[in-house]
């Protein structure tokens, strides 16, 4: 390793190095865009950020990484990519710019694990982003190497945001609320599904996120797609979006009613508020994770509603659900392996509260929380009650 070359990292080295020994892996061969991003300091090639697939093949980037030794890491890229290189984009000495296709991209990081001396080593995959035919040049190219998953090591690597991460996922977040104020403040009913979410599409890329989704929701049609179903008169409306911010998501999901709203709505949102505000309370560092849900739970089970009440908290960050993985109980599955560790300074959560109720219609709260040095801050908490 490198004076420098450790100077100009933008994550950890130390700590993926100790999660692969962890995990008995010599090196790490990367292709998922989300990693590249996080280990390239917000890298994503321009050229394929709308479409992969180029000819009959695809663009498949790979980081090389060997534990321990930052000299012996490589890029394996686009040729168009000599530009990004041009432009200083690379931390690593050794890069390659001469593949099209999957097959050869793979071959090419085979090729540098060789020079290496790493022909027969214990190397890490990320094997829901290495299409088939690439992980059979692999085989070929490394036969008596061993390939192994380390999709886990790398997840756990980004689950502490730096502060420069967590300034863009603030920043992410606010965007997001103020876009939907403003869809609020100018919409009303008569409006579609299609209307106000493309309004909010354009809110939020005049705040320069990117739009990735947004699922809404219109009185008690609880399909969450995009349709020409108009808001009407003494409906609720819910936005729930993610816009991207210099590759973090802002997460979040408020609220709107088409009216004065009345006794019972605000006694349902309010409900929700008092879930969401539970769940805070035991954040800080050092606390279970777990402990998110005890509060939050108890409220849930208590409820006459409770059958149509739905509570989770998960980790956010550069993709939805990272890590920390809080419960084992929500649609996105995955064990609840911090339930039982201490939070850390720094891991972000998104907590939402859902409600699908019979009468009034689908009513949700989803906010961004990043545990402190000593308790929590949320990011993006206006907007909270019935907009409109």
């Amino acid at each position: 390793m490198t004076e420098t070359q450790s100077g100009n990292l933008s994550f950890d080295n130390h700590k993926l190095d100790r999660l692969l020994e962890q995990a008995g892996l010599d090196a790490v061969l990367i292709t998922s865009k989300h990693n590249i991003q996080y280990l390239l300091g917000g890298y994503r090639y321009f050229f394929y950020s709308f479409m992969d697939a180029h000819g009959l093949s695809r663009y498949l980037p790979f980081i090389v990484y060997v534990r321990g030794n930052l000299d012996k890491a490589a890029y394996v890229g686009s040729p168009m990519e000599r530009f990004e290189k041009d432009l200083g984009k690379f931390w690593m000495s050794k890069t390659d710019f001469t593949s099209m296709t999957t097959v050869k991209y793979a071959a090419a990081a085979a090729a540098h694990l060789q020079k290496v001396g790493l022909a027969s080593g214990r190397i890490g995959i990320e094997p829901g982003y290495l299409p088939v035919d690439a992980y059979e040049a692999l085989r070929s190219a490394l036969p008596e190497a061993k390939l192994e998953n380390a999709t886990f090591p790398l997840e756990l690597l980004r689950t502490v945001k730096t502060p420069t991460e967590l300034a863009i996922l603030k920043a992410a977040s606010e965007k997001v609320i103020d876009s939907m104020a403003a869809v609020f403040a100018t919409h009303g009913p008569g409006s579609t599904k299609n209307e106000l979410i493309a309004a909010l599409r354009k809110e939020e890329q005049d705040r320069g996120l990117l739009f990735e989704y947004c699922l809404c929701n219109i009185g008690t049609d609880f399909n969450r797609a995009p349709s020409n179903q108009v808001w009407k008169d003494g409906e609720v409306l819910c936005l729930d979006s993610g816009g991207n911010y210099q590759g973090y998501i802002g997460d979040l999901a408020r609220m709107a009613y088409a009216g004065k709203p009345d006794s019972e709505l605000e006694d349902l949102l309010g409900f929700i508020e008092e879930v969401q505000q539970a769940a805070r309370k035991p954040i800080k560092p050092g606390a279970l994770g777990g402990e998110i849900y005890v509060v939050p739970d108890q409220l849930v089970a208590k409820s006459p509603l409770k059958a149509n009440l739905e509570f989770v908290a998960h980790g956010m960050g550069i993709v939805s659900h990272e890590g920390p993985w809080l419960t084992d109980r929500c649609s996105v599955p995955y064990e609840a392996y911090h339930a039982g560790q201490p939070l850390e300074a720094g891991m972000v959560l998104s907590i939402e509260t859902t409600l699908h109720h019979p009468k009034r219609g689908f009513i949700k709260l989803e906010d961004t929380v990043v545990v402190t040095d000593t308790s929590w801050e949320s990011y993006g908490d206006g907007a909270r009650g019935w907009n409109g």
